[in-house]
């Protein structure tokens, strides 16, 4: 039951390990963390797809994944994505598929905005394996930055009560049936108020990069959080 989870682990930590936990589905559901023994090919191949990704060694050097993980994520990510890239519908279905008792589409929505960072209506390979190497073995400030970017639904540097409700309220869908008991329509207002005033310490109405980052460094739920799947991989 998730009731304790709500209660004494704090929304916000939900939030953030909603964010990595479903980003671990999201990889198991294209296929991409069911190694295989077979061999793999030394360099990715090109010739299939429309998207023509980046380099091996150029992807190795912008992320923490090595050649011969990027190879498996690529055969994987080709083989469910022969395009190259991943649209909004497919991020839809996929959540769809791992949430089936609630509404997931929105929260999907809004994780499909921070990962497409060029704000194209897809997102490539090089897209995902960024904002999974960020996820999975970045370092704490890299990913609380990535998760700030999620909650900053308008990309303006701010975050307000209203995009932290939109966020809470897309997991709270999400989760549906998940959770016990049923949680009330005001639930997450409620909830949001008190974080957010914990958050926004010269009360001027948003929080900043620096105000999201220090309260959640001094939060040890969100913390321990940080590091569930660094071994996914």
């Amino acid at each position: 039951m998730l009731n304790a989870i709500w209660e004494t682990e704090g929304l916000q930590t939900v939030g953030i390990v909603v964010l990595v936990f479903a980003s671990i589905k999201l990889l198991h559901l294209l296929g991409l963390i069911s190694f295989s023994e077979d061999s793999v090919e030394d360099e990715l191949e090109l010739s299939a797809v429309r998207h023509r990704p980046e380099g091996l060694e150029q992807l190795e050097a912008q992320t923490r994944f090595s050649r011969k993980e990027l190879q498996i994520l690529y055969r994987g990510f080709k083989n469910e994505c022969p395009s190259g890239v991943v649209n909004e519908d497919t991020f839809k279905d996929i959540y769809a598929q791992f949430f089936p008792q609630g509404d997931a589409s929105t929260y999907a929505h809004f994780l499909f905005n921070a990962f497409d960072t060029d704000h194209n209506g897809s997102v490539s390979f090089e897209d995902f394996v960024m904002g999974l190497s960020i996820l999975l073995r970045g370092t704490v400030q890299e990913k609380l930055n990535w998760a700030f970017n999620l909650y900053d639904i308008n990309k303006d540097g701010y975050i307000t009560k209203e995009e932290m409700l939109d966020i809470m309220k897309a997991i709270y869908d999400m989760m549906g049936k998940c959770t016990y008991p049923v949680l009330k329509e005001e639930t997450p207002r409620q909830h949001v108020e008190v974080f957010f005033q914990k958050m926004d310490k010269n009360k001027d109405g948003v929080v900043t990069i620096d105000e999201f980052i220090d309260c959640c460094q001094n939060d040890e739920n969100i913390m321990r959080s940080m590091h569930l799947f660094e071994n996914v991989l």
